[in-house]
């Protein structure tokens, strides 16, 4: 399974409902992954961790429950920059702790497998790649006579909003990057892969410009089943219309599914879930129209249910 933040943690949980005695992998995106304040921050890989170890704020989404904010507000009194990324005292614990075992010598996928010791999501999480493999954002700088410059996506996804001249999306170090361990033998192995309803640019986008994890999933046996994110035109949570305007893609159903493309032709879907309003046609791709809004995990394993029987597997 290939996950996102938000989205792809609340279709683990539907996933781990409907198969609690299954062997589960999620293969996490890693392009949002930064260094703050000198500490190793992975934003999709903890929101999984914590949402499946029951650690979420539900509310938000993101981030602990019961986090305090006085670290943050200590930095702010010595003006430290960057002064618009806020880091909790609880997750902080969480940051420390990934980067004292990377500066050790230990690649990203030990270091995730250590902590999710303590969290036990009931599913194996693995970062795409133990290597730097981060989005980058093309802007203008209005600052600048609108000159190009390349940002972090978390400088232009919290700092900004996406609310700036933007151009494209750059994905730092893949060319240099390879899968983490065991991340193609599992797609190859599976019974079936889902693409889980996360942003399909800097999400699963990001995870797929990792070299070998498109092939893989062009070439592996089990069937390849996409989840749509959105409804109705809108994403049903973060800004995934935003990235996709960027790339020329419309925010639908059908747009989504196209950009994905089908096996049959140079793309990865075999199967593509969407929600009961919308309609799509994908050439190569079964298109299904489910319910597709995840408030909790025994409607979600509907969903999975529904990926599952169109995939062919019996469970």
């Amino acid at each position: 399974m290939l996950v996102g933040g938000v989205g792809g943690a609340r279709f683990l949980q539907g996933v781990r409902e409907l198969l609690p005695d299954a062997e589960i992998s999620a293969i996490v995106n890693v392009g949002d992954d930064v260094w703050m304040h000198g500490l190793r921050i992975c934003p999709d890989l903890d929101t999984c961790m914590y949402t499946l170890g029951g650690g979420i704020d539900t509310e938000r989404g993101w981030g602990r429950v019961g986090e305090t904010w006085h670290a943050k507000e200590e930095l702010a009194k010595y003006h430290a920059q960057p002064d618009w990324f806020g880091l909790g005292d609880r997750d902080i614990a969480t940051h420390l702790i990934r980067t004292e075992m990377l500066r050790a010598g230990y690649p990203l996928s030990a270091v995730t497998e250590a902590l999710c010791n303590r969290w036990q999501p009931g599913v194996k999480l693995i970062p795409a790649t133990d290597d730097r493999c981060e989005t980058h954002v093309v802007v203008s700088d209005e600052e600048n006579s609108g000159e190009r410059r390349a940002i972090h996506f978390q400088e232009w996804w919290v700092r900004y909003r996406a609310n700036i001249r933007t151009h494209g999306f750059a994905t730092i170090g893949a060319e240099d990057a390879k899968p983490a361990p065991n991340v193609t033998e599992i797609i190859e192995a599976a019974d079936a892969v889902f693409l889980a309803p996360s942003n399909p640019v800097v999400s699963i986008g990001a995870i797929l410009a990792v070299p070998g994890i498109r092939g893989a999933l062009r070439t592996t046996a089990a069937p390849v089943i996409g989840v749509s994110g959105v409804i109705d035109g809108k994403p049903l949570r973060g800004m995934a219309d935003e990235c996709l305007s960027v790339i020329g893609v419309e925010t639908t159903a059908e747009a989504i599914g196209r950009h994905y493309g089908a096996r049959s032709g140079t793309g990865i879907l075999d199967g593509w879930l969407i929600h009961s309003t919308d309609t799509a046609d994908v050439p190569g791709v079964e298109v299904r129209s489910v319910p597709l809004l995840m408030t909790d995990p025994p409607t979600t394993a509907e969903i999975v249910r529904e990926g599952l029987d169109l995939a062919g597997v019996k469970w």
